[in-house]
């Protein structure tokens, strides 16, 4: 009996010193891909937050989606995101997102694509609107998916107010305010009934509105979207991958 018991206990004993191997070896992997994920998530907040534009010193979250390991060994990073709340991105002030796809692992080399979005509230729309000449931006307010505003139009020497509701939108790195509706004396009206009522004088709020922001904003990135998303305006950008990598994506684009 002791010879058929002997077998069993070394084998027991093996199985043990497998199970704390393997313990061994599965708490050395996670060490590793913690590390790897700080080393990471540092790096790239360094190169994602030159190039794109945002602030030194901005407080900036970085996260890294799977597992980092994988990614460092074929020599890109699936997807990034890079999140930063009451930042200033050129022209714009606001909460940023920036989400980057096949960034390298080291330098010199260019991203997949990406894409950003900037959402700014009633007063910092009214901050950037401030920037389009006789524009009333301290009466912009947001109902969505329109912006609004308030004008005055002159009828016989007399000051008529009229609000104003316009859609934003994006055209050649411009956010456009396309006015959709009108009130009047509590009326709602469109275009035409407004013009019937005042005349030429109504030019002044019937044309639509732009500010270019690709002249202050890296070349990489293109607006592709302006829209009233609850209390909120979202500018949304597609970002050329190049931008990590290529000076002239880096510097900043321009007008029309």
């Amino acid at each position: 009996m002791t010879d058929a018991v002997a077998p069993r206990r070394r084998s027991g004993r093996w199985i043990a010193v497998l199970i704390v191997l393997v313990v061994l070896v599965a708490g050395a992997v996670v060490a590793a891909e913690f590390i790897a994920r700080s080393v990471v998530t540092n790096t790239v907040r360094s190169l994602v937050v030159k190039n794109v534009g945002i602030p030194d010193g901005q407080e900036v979250d970085v996260s890294v989606a799977g597992i980092v390991l994988p990614q460092l060994l074929s020599g890109r990073l699936d997807d990034v995101s890079v999140r930063s709340d009451d930042v200033t991105l050129g022209p714009l002030t606001g909460d940023v997102l920036v989400e980057m796809q096949g960034v390298p692992v080291s330098g010199g080399a260019a991203a997949t694509g990406g894409s950003a979005s900037v959402r700014l509230d009633e007063g910092q729309l009214r901050t950037l609107l401030a920037q389009i000449p006789d524009f009333p931006s301290g009466t912009v307010g947001l109902a969505a998916p329109e912006v609004t505003f308030q004008s005055e139009l002159s009828l016989f020497g007399v000051g008529v107010p009229v609000g104003v509701a316009v859609t934003p939108g994006a055209m050649q790195g411009d956010i456009t305010l396309t006015p959709a509706s009108f009130d009047l004396a509590g009326n709602t009206i469109d275009a035409d009934t407004l013009r019937a009522q005042f005349g030429g004088v109504a030019d002044a709020v019937l044309g639509t509105r732009s500010l270019c922001i690709a002249d202050r904003l890296p070349a990489a990135l293109t607006l592709t979207s302006a829209t009233v998303q609850g209390q909120t305006l979202v500018a949304a950008f597609d970002i050329d991958g190049g931008v990590l990598n290529d000076p002239a994506l880096q510097a900043n684009g321009s007008c029309g």
